[in-house]
């Protein structure tokens, strides 16, 4: 099986939600940090295949990789880009149900990202 590439939603400001998300949850707490960072290593490894407990499918083509440190839940939703590309799009604290909100707003940013995929690609330099 080919390994999925990963690629990071931006927003037309230049803003890149998961990457700002992970940021701070790196700040805030190394070792949830580290659980999403290696859901994220398992769904390049896996694509599609990947399964529960470390990803779900929510609805209208978004999914979530699921992490969990302590009594805290972690999740990074994501949607696919063609047959092996996975698109980051927003990742959030989950207290219970995720939210209708935070799924459509998946949505929306795989429509903007279908629509334009240049524009809304974020492409990592060297240094970042």
């Amino acid at each position: 099986m080919p390994e999925t590439r990963l690629i990071f939603f931006q927003e037309a400001d230049g803003a890149v939600p998961v990457k700002e998300w992970l940021k701070k949850l790196q700040r805030k707490n190394r070792r949830a940090f580290a659980r999403c960072v290696g859901r994220i290593q398992r769904l390049a490894a896996f694509g599609h295949e990947l399964r529960r407990p470390h990803a779900d499918y929510l609805r209208d083509g978004v999914y979530e990789l699921r992490a969990r440190e302590g009594n805290v839940n972690y999740r990074i939703l994501y949607f696919f880009h063609g047959k092996d590309v996975a698109v980051l799009a927003h990742g959030m604290t989950k207290e219970s149900k995720i939210p209708d909100a935070d799924i459509d707003r998946a949505i929306e940013r795989m429509k903007q990202l279908e629509q334009n995929p240049q524009k809304h690609t974020y492409m990592e330099d060297d240094d970042g």
